[in-house]
């Protein structure tokens, strides 16, 4: 298939961006898509995490190596078996509106956000309190022991971002009204135009910690006045507004125009996430037909890894990764198992013959299909055209990824503005283990949009958790990406490490699976 083809239909032309007065160390950078929500607890959007990353803080953060530092704490350790946890703040901490960070602060701020992840359900399965005896210590009192409090507590998709209690206190399942932290950039909430332009301000208030920096761990100096977001939809005039210097960072650069930026005067490209994305298509286990899993194992049938991120990717084979399941370990013990399931697309006769020993009555799968996203929009396109092929009747419904990530919410029924699947992508540093792999939980209403319910699959997780021995956690690994491959709670569509763009008039900037703005430097 030919991916340009699946492009031709993207906006062209730069949305305005509001005219401020110029400053001297003012970095503009054009994001994968619009910013969509400020609430990274909230919506599990990569482009709202990039957002919560600057302005918000966690009590963790992850290295370069994704390897949980302290971050907001001075220290922290566990007794008792690992049934007890006590964190201490760093003295100095302030939210942007000048109040202390205590510690009912944060203790609020993992309540709420417990109620929110698949792995804080799980924390709180095991917790019998959080204690605050004072203005800048936490207790973990568990009833069983977790040796990944760490771990958790500095997750990637959906982190538990530290904010006064008053916002902590908001419904997990509606939005944060404003966007206050204690991050190392603030918020500019009346310079936002929805779908347009966002900007952020150096926290002044803010002390880093005095390490060097890892990605989201170490010291996060900010060596610029502001951040601005510019959305530009094209992704030709994009490279050519930072070709000419207009703009200085891209964060996800379109493939196919790769080789015209390696070559531009000026200009650095790199894939900074050397772990790289899963890239999922997510059915729908409460309604319609993929609600039946014999639908669903029609639907694994009909993939081809490789025809689907060579549409994704184009002309950056080099970062198009292949053979990639439910876990990536880096344990061939795990993360082959099973695989000869997605290692050669079925022929179209045996998919339909599937199709009619599950009871397939011509329903169509109703798949949201964003236009505006860098990835999921040649992705979508190549899957619907091979579940067609397949023999499924599917209603491509397109729209931009604001109204997807809406959209996905919603358990309503099919005709009713329900979903059958969409596609998206988790970093793979999640998924490197059993404990994050969230969207392999199969715990119902508690997990991740689709909703997939199995208690082979939760029966499996719990064992893994409480397992002590190294071979048993293996052969439980295994066992869950095996029972994986029956229930599919998603199916794998390959992987990819994003590539991005800057100026070469920028210093220091850091690996990881997302932007990040400390430690840059613009000369």
């Amino acid at each position: 298939m030919n991916r340009r083809s699946f492009l031709a239909a993207a906006a062209a032309g730069a949305l305005a961006a509001p005219a401020y007065a110029a400053k001297a160390r003012t970095l503009v950078c054009v994001p994968q898509s619009a910013l969509s929500a400020i609430d990274p607890v909230w919506s599990s959007a990569q482009i709202v995490r990039d957002m919560g990353f600057m302005v918000f803080d966690q009590l963790y953060g992850r290295d370069e190596n994704n390897i949980p530092r302290p971050q907001m704490i001075e220290a922290g350790g566990h007794e008792n078996g690992a049934t007890r946890w006590t964190l201490r703040l760093r003295d100095g901490l302030r939210w942007h509106d000048g109040e202390r960070v205590l510690s009912r602060d944060c203790a609020a701020s993992v309540r709420r956000w417990m109620r929110r992840a698949e792995i804080g359900a799980t924390l709180a399965e095991r917790l019998d309190a959080i204690e605050t005896p004072d203005d800048r210590t936490l207790v973990f009192r568990l009833n069983k022991p977790f040796a990944y409090l760490p771990t958790v507590l500095s997750r990637f998709i959906v982190p538990p971002m530290m904010m006064p209690e008053r916002l902590a206190n908001v419904d997990p399942f509606q939005p944060i009204p404003e966007a206050i932290g204690s991050g190392p950039f603030k918020w500019l909430a009346d310079e936002h135009v929805p779908g347009s332009f966002a900007a952020f301000a150096r926290n002044d208030a803010y002390v880093p910690r005095d390490e060097k920096p890892g990605y989201m761990a170490g010291g996060h100096r900010v060596l610029l006045d502001r951040v601005e977001w510019k959305t530009i939809p094209d992704g030709a005039t994009a490279s050519a507004a930072l070709a000419t210097g207009e703009i200085d960072w891209i964060e996800i650069v379109l493939p196919d125009l790769l080789p015209m930026l390696r070559n531009t005067p000026g200009v650095r490209v790199e894939a900074l996430d050397r772990f790289g994305q899963l890239h999922f298509l997510r059915p729908n286990h409460k309604v319609g037909p993929t609600a039946n899993p014999a639908i669903r194992q029609a639907m694994l049938a009909a993939m081809d890894q490789r025809e689907i991120m060579e549409a994704v990717m184009g002309a950056d084979p080099a970062n198009m990764i292949l053979d990639v399941g439910f876990l990536r370990t880096g344990d061939k013990t795990i993360d082959d198992a099973g695989m000869e399931r997605l290692r050669g697309r079925r022929p179209p006769a045996e998919t339909k013959a599937m199709l009619d020993k599950a009871g397939y009555d011509g329903t169509p799968l109703v798949l949201l299909h964003p236009t505006d996203h860098t990835f999921y929009h040649p992705s979508s396109a190549v899957t619907a055209q091979l579940l067609r092929e397949a023999g499924f009747v599917v209603d491509d419904q397109q729209m931009d990824w604001a109204t997807v990530q809406t959209r996905r919410a919603s358990r309503s029924p099919l005709d009713k503005g329900g979903w059958s699947l969409f596609n998206s992508v988790v970093t793979m540093t999640d998924h490197d283990s059993p404990l994050q792999a969230n969207f392999m939980r199969a715990n119902g209403g508690k997990a991740w949009y689709g909703w997939p319910v199995d208690a082979q699959t939760e029966t499996i997780f719990d064992d893994w958790l409480a397992a002590t021995d190294p071979a048993a956690q293996t052969r439980l690994a295994r066992a869950l990406q095996l029972r994986a491959f029956e229930v599919l709670p998603f199916i794998p569509l390959g992987g990819f490490r994003q590539t991005a763009a800057w100026r070469d008039s920028l210093r220091g900037v850091l690996p990881g699976p997302s932007i990040v703005f400390w430690n840059v430097e613009k000369t």
